[in-house]
């Protein structure tokens, strides 16, 4: 290993993704406290990534794609990067990695065209393991010198999110300093099992407002799907459609809890060290030993069952019959 690497994480995919592959940059700095750390993700990860301290560089693939063949070759070659790691395949990205005369070129044995574009690839299978995804990802660090196994107490210590932006004045004054305040974000956008707008109704309603400050978060669109939640419940401050994604980790960054279920405000809020509390349902490869938060306040509550029922459907009763009155006790802590 040269003394001032230059790598490529290369990850492409989702809010939640991102935030669980982050700790690898912290983790290289660690071992490789020399290194340059470039994060190629798309556009909408941007303010997540910008989090962290770990990462010296952001690269948009989204504007990558804007540029004819030739350009894109060119705007790699200019990274002078010694390395890229496939955290998340993409078979274009590793054609171009290839193309670009990056030299390590790491990725996994389970994808046909690594073959024919990394010179280093990783025996890594992620569908049957029991393995954390953010450990999965850690093997792909095994070509540079880095073999140790982590923990998830390990992991949750590396994000490195020293770079929260300032929360806006007029969302700041939402933030009620003497209660416990707590988001819920109900909905996943077809990314995850859902507990029920239903359940969510009743833990506000069970919620002691003398003590606990609740806001409702969510898109625009996902406003849409709540709206009758809110409006049965005037009590709650409805976040939905307006906030940035950045102010909305500055607002996060506010608050002590946040439930939902697999989502990327779930993973951004034990990365902030809150308390996170994760919904999920008890089927692989969507499993919380798969895909709970990590951090130092993170929780989750999943029933101890097989939710083979429930496989070809989102409508999943498992994770619908997790008591309210647990959440709570969670809440509470």
């Amino acid at each position: 290993m040269q003394n001032n690497p230059v790598i490529i994480i290369s990850r492409t995919d989702s809010i939640g993704d991102v935030v669980l592959t982050l700790p690898m940059a912290g983790i290289i700095k660690q071992f490789l406290p020399q290194s340059n750390i470039i994060f190629l993700g798309r556009n909408y990860t941007k303010d997540v990534i910008a989090l962290s301290e770990h990462v010296d560089e952001f690269v948009s693939y989204d504007d990558i794609l804007k540029l004819n063949p030739n350009e894109q070759i060119d705007t790699i070659k200019k990274l002078n990067a010694t390395h890229i790691i496939h955290v998340f395949p993409v078979k274009e990205i590793a054609q171009l990695a290839k193309k670009a005369g990056i030299a390590h070129r790491i990725g996994t044995t389970n994808r046909l065209w690594h073959w024919f574009t990394c010179n280093v690839r990783i025996k890594l299978s992620r569908k049957n393991s029991d393995l954390h995804e953010a450990q999965l990802n850690t093997k792909l660090l095994a070509p540079i010198g880095i073999h140790k196994d982590f923990s998830i107490e390990e992991l949750a210590t590396n994000y490195g999110f020293t770079k929260v932006p300032t929360l806006e004045k007029t969302h700041l004054n939402l933030i009620d300093k003497t209660k416990i305040n707590v988001i819920l974000h109900p909905k996943s956008k077809g990314s995850a099992r859902e507990w029920g707008l239903d359940n969510f109704s009743k833990l506000i309603t069970q919620l002691d407002k003398t003590t606990h400050q609740i806001y409702i978060s969510g898109t625009q669109q996902e406003g849409e799907l709540v709206k009758d939640l809110i409006a049965k419940h005037p009590e709650v401050i409805n976040l939905t459609g307006k906030l940035s994604l950045q102010q909305f980790i500055a607002f996060i960054n506010h608050c002590d809890v946040l439930i939902a279920a697999s989502t990327g405000p779930l993973h951004i809020a034990s990365a902030l060290g809150k308390k996170a509390i994760g919904l999920f349902a008890p089927m692989r490869p969507i499993h919380p030993g798969r895909w709970k938060p990590i951090g130092v306040k993170a929780n989750y509550l999943v029933l101890n069952k097989d939710c083979s029922d429930c496989r070809k459907t989102m409508n999943c009763h498992c994770i619908r019959e997790i008591k309210m009155m647990d959440v709570i006790n969670v809440i509470d802590k």
